[in-house]
């Protein structure tokens, strides 16, 4: 790797033998030392962490959570030590109930003027106890988004690697073919666990590779076919999105629902989540209607939703009928009635919108003008929902409900990742971020197997940038959602995230 000063302070602007390991132990001390002033100046860094439990000298001890409540606990590196310790002491708990147990994925605040992550040390790989793949497709159409979610694996190295950790990036061009060629070289670099890749057809090649050498692989898709035997899944899945708007909707009395989705694998996925959790909490789907997702105009499709042919014919009819009429009520209610397009509620409580950005506001704001309006009717979204730019800005989609991760811990990242590389990150970003953290918590907590299914496989979950999350044995990750209503001002949570998760017989 070189190395190239800029106003951001040191970026990676190269790579050498196409591998990547912890950062010098001469930046790591000068970092930590640097932090430190820092905290002692400013009081101000934050470390995202696990219930303590205490050791003989009283040292807060972050735990691996395992099936054994007293399971073996993880370090973070040893150069980096001091400053985790002052940000544990400097930084308030999240509230978790003191009974459970919590990997926290840590952040460790970088100081002003630190290098940034990914600087090679091709001396180390040799000897690194831990060797991880991450298949990303760095050239092809995808190359950018490759790029960015590899910069957030690099910085997950740099807060939390030392020595007997290296991963190795190998580039999936975007296809099938480069993707399963990516497998074999990582496989025969002998690497213990793959990270990646992106797409599910690509996680799809790479999974009989993987299996023939007994490597576990944690996938960036959201796409529950191809999870499980050995194959597990960061993305978020429709379902669990679904179920927690779906909760939130059903609590509040809403049993009557209106689907608005694109007519593609995403939407048609979402669909099937949506009468799936409709079924279970015995509510129902009056109206369905799919959009083409390439389209500009949405009004046929917003118009049917809204019944609009109907409810216009109706207010049509019943001006004629009192048109025809000579008394004082019909001229009242006639004048009323000039500044209606429609007569009579729609049949639903509650209208699905999956989609996001100017497509959804598009939508929203015909919904509104063909008379379903909130909060008579109630608009509700998913995850992506958050990836749209001013939200708040559209009238219509005020007191508007979503899911969504919870968002501090993802601010604090996009922040960070913005201050190493001088640009904003892709969405997903995050995924590569946690799951790079993910495999360096499991290789220092040094017990059994770091990388065996039973190991990724943790009851209590983890504490990651997309907040609480645990790998099923399934190969879904299973993730935890708070519901947001949208004002003018951005928004309120309604319901907040759970921080553990329930244990069977607990």
């Amino acid at each position: 790797f070189t190395i190239n000063s800029s106003r951001m302070g040191k970026r990676l602007i190269g790579r050498r033998r196409n591998k990547i390991s912890a950062t010098p132990n001469s930046f790591k001390i000068f970092g930590s030392l640097l932090g430190i002033l820092m905290l002692v100046a400013c009081q101000s860094a934050t470390l995202v962490k696990a219930p303590e439990s205490k050791t003989q000298n009283d040292a807060p001890v972050h735990r691996l959570p395992t099936t054994d409540p007293e399971g073996p606990a993880f370090k973070a590196k040893k150069q980096s030590e001091t400053v985790k310790k002052a940000a544990v002491e400097s930084s308030p708990a999240p509230a978790v109930q003191s009974n459970t147990e919590v990997a926290a994925l840590p952040r460790v605040e970088a100081a002003p003027g630190t290098p940034s992550p990914g600087l090679a040390q091709p001396q180390r790989l040799a000897n690194a106890k831990y060797k991880i793949a991450i298949l990303l497709p760095l050239s092809g159409r995808r190359e950018v988004l490759g790029r960015e979610l590899l910069d957030a694996a690099q910085i997950a190295v740099f807060d939390l690697a030392d020595k007997d950790f290296v991963i190795y990036p190998f580039d999936t061009k975007g296809t099938e073919a480069g993707a399963a060629a990516a497998a074999q070289e990582a496989v025969r670099t002998g690497v213990d666990l793959i990270l990646g890749p992106l797409l599910a057809s690509s996680v799809r090649a790479v999974r009989p590779v993987a299996a023939s050498a007994g490597v576990s692989v944690v996938a960036f898709s959201n796409s529950h076919e191809v999870a499980g035997d050995g194959v597990f899944i960061l993305g978020f899945v429709p379902q669990q999105q679904v179920d927690a708007i779906v909760d939130y909707a059903v609590e509040e009395g809403l049993y009557r629902y209106a689907v608005l989705a694109p007519n593609d694998a995403y939407g048609r996925a979402v669909v099937a989540a949506f009468k799936l959790a409709i079924a279970e909490r015995e509510a129902e789907i009056v109206r369905l209607e799919y959009y083409d997702p390439a389209a500009t105009d949405f009004s046929r499709p917003a118009k049917a939703i809204a019944d609009y042919d109907r409810r216009h014919k109706a207010l049509l009819e019943q001006r004629a009928g009192l048109e025809a009429r000579d008394d004082e009520v019909s001229k009242q209610t006639l004048k009323r009635l000039e500044k209606l397009d429609t007569l009579g509620d729609v049949s639903f409580d509650a209208v699905l919108l999956p989609g996001r950005g100017q497509q959804l506001k598009a939508i929203a704001s015909l919904l509104s003008f063909y008379d379903v309006d909130q909060p008579a009717v109630r608009l509700l979204g998913l995850s992506n929902w958050a990836q749209t730019a001013n939200i708040e800005a559209e009238p219509s989609l005020n007191l508007s409900w979503y899911a969504a991760p919870p968002r501090d811990e993802r601010e604090n990242f996009f922040r960070r990742y913005r201050e190493f590389y001088g640009r904003p990150p892709a969405a997903i970003a995050s995924l590569a971020y946690d799951a790079t953290a993910l495999a360096i918590v499991l290789a220092q907590s040094k017990s059994g197997v770091a990388f065996s299914p039973d190991r990724l496989v943790q009851p209590y979950g983890f504490l990651g940038v997309d907040g609480l999350f645990r790998l099923r044995p399934e190969g879904v990750a299973e993730r935890v959602f708070e519901i947001r209503e949208i004002t003018r001002n951005g928004f309120r949570i309604k319901r907040r995230a759970l921080t553990v998760f329930p244990q069977a017989g607990g």
